[in-house]
């Protein structure tokens, strides 16, 4: 059995020896055909691509309370309040070098928050790195390893020709034990409600994917990056065989961004709101399948609204791609690009039309105008800014949102004791609209009997008395 194992071996040597080279053999796919082709081995393919998955180690300083603090007893005793202590987290990923001047692409989660991050080869060396561009919507982050070597790369694939059945590799580091590949299928794709970010469309994997293997390579057979290693379906943290990645489609537009040297990751503004097409909504506007996203609301004079779009309208398709749902369009107008056109096909009382609509970034239609709130008043700490759809859309806001907003919340303000956080808008105080952060200064500094003021916090209204 040895022996047919080796020798076995050799054929797949040869195969991915010759694969560049073969644009037909490239795409061909076959099914195994024989017990000899069932023992085929991946280790050549694994030599080759193993040495551009890196380990991630990432550490931040975390501030811990006494349990005494406040206690007037414990701080008569002591003669003083108990002191905080800090101590040290670490958390451990996996990382894809994707290119040779030691560019990284992992999960935002791996090294979010963290003061101190190095990679480790899979070689042993160790290097210091900076981030270079997050975002915590998609869960991306592209590191740069601070040296002048140069390093073995993966190459990114199309992932949009990846197949449900395709064999994959997935690479990563799980549960800290080094360095570890596993095989499987592609399980199904676009993917969403995965997880609780605004981002959801992903590739299932049954590869086996563990804690640890997060911002790790899932790759094809030819050694190409088609996603990058993200969550898992599990109830005791280890692997179901229920695994998801990132599309390699979204990390390319993530990289260019990073290379480009933006400081936050856009996405295009479409200037609508739309929702999934379900069994009821398909029967009632004619659709043969319950799949797409549905037009809710369109905003004047946005991109959607100069595309023609209205609401109730349906859009299927993106440059001839099919949406399976609201997640998916976000998805295939992201990876479009900024800057960039799509054709939308639309579907309106059983008729079909395609729309052309330009993919923009998110406008400043009102200034900001910052204003950092003092004084006496319930807001005295927090920084307001005039809502627009590029503001909401950095706070992480639907971006028809309006109003004023509280973007931060100062640590030990008046303001933070009394419950305020980011992202609330002040609808009004004392019966008086706030309209502008002009407005929110003005009436601060009042100086009422009482505060009766009125928030929005995530869709819901809320009123609030203070003296």
């Amino acid at each position: 059995m040895h022996d047919l194992l080796k020798r076995a071996a050799l054929p797949l040597m040869a195969l991915v020896l010759v694969l560049p080279f073969d644009a037909n053999a490239q795409t061909a796919k076959t099914v195994p055909q024989s017990q000899m082709e069932m023992q085929l081995s991946f280790a050549p393919l694994v030599k080759q691509t193993s040495g551009a998955v890196v380990n991630v180690y990432a550490e931040k300083t975390v501030r811990r309370q006494s349990p005494f603090a406040g206690d007037p007893f414990f701080e008569q005793f002591f003669g003083q309040q108990m002191p905080n202590r800090t101590e040290k987290q670490s958390s451990l990923g996996s990382g894809v070098i994707v290119e040779a001047n030691g560019t990284v692409v992992t999960n935002n989660h791996v090294i979010e928050g963290a003061d101190d991050i190095k990679v480790a080869l899979s070689d042993g060396r160790e290097f210091p790195c900076k981030v270079v561009l997050k975002d915590d919507r998609f869960d991306l982050a592209v590191l740069k390893i601070d040296t002048k070597e140069t390093f073995p790369t993966l190459p990114i694939a199309n992932s949009d020709s990846v197949e449900v059945g395709d064999l994959v590799l997935a690479i990563g580091n799980p549960f800290g034990v080094g360095q570890t590949v596993t095989s499987g299928i592609v399980s199904a794709l676009a993917r969403n409600q995965v997880v609780k970010n605004e981002f959801g469309f992903f590739i299932q994997t049954d590869a086996s994917i563990n804690p640890g293997n997060s911002g790790g390579a899932l790759m094809n057979m030819k050694g190409e990056l088609i996603g990058i290693n993200t969550a898992i379906f599990s109830r005791g943290g280890g692997s179901n065989g229920i695994g998801f990645a990132i599309p390699a489609n979204l990390v390319k537009v993530f990289l260019a961004s990073a290379d480009a040297g933006v400081k936050t990751f856009e996405r295009p503004y479409v200037g609508a709101t739309f929702d999934a097409v379900t069994s009821e909504v398909a029967d009632a506007l004619g659709l043969s399948k319950a799949r797409g996203a549905i037009v809710v609301k369109v905003t004047e004079g946005g991109p959607a609204a100069k595309a023609g779009l209205k609401a109730g309208e349906v859009i299927t398709a993106v440059d001839g791609v099919p949406v399976e749902h609201p997640d998916a369009l976000l998805y295939r107008l992201t990876t479009a690009g900024l800057g960039k056109s799509a054709k939308l096909t639309v579907v309106d009382n059983g008729h079909e039309e395609q729309l052309g609509i330009e993919l923009g970034r998110a406008p400043e239609t009102a200034p900001r105008d910052q204003r950092t709130i003092g004084g006496r008043s319930p807001f005295t700490g927090t920084v307001v800014e005039n809502l627009s759809p590029r503001v909401a859309d950095e706070l992480r806001m639907p971006t028809e949102s309006t109003g004023v907003v509280v973007a931060e919340v100062k640590d030990g303000s008046v303001a933070a004791q009394l419950g305020f956080e980011p992202k609330d808008i002040i609808v009004s105080i004392n019966g008086t609209e706030v309209k502008t952060t002009k407005d929110l200064a003005g009436l601060a500094t009042q100086e009422p009997s009482f505060w009766r003021v009125e928030i929005e916090r995530d869709g819901q209204r809320i009123r609030q008395f203070f003296r």
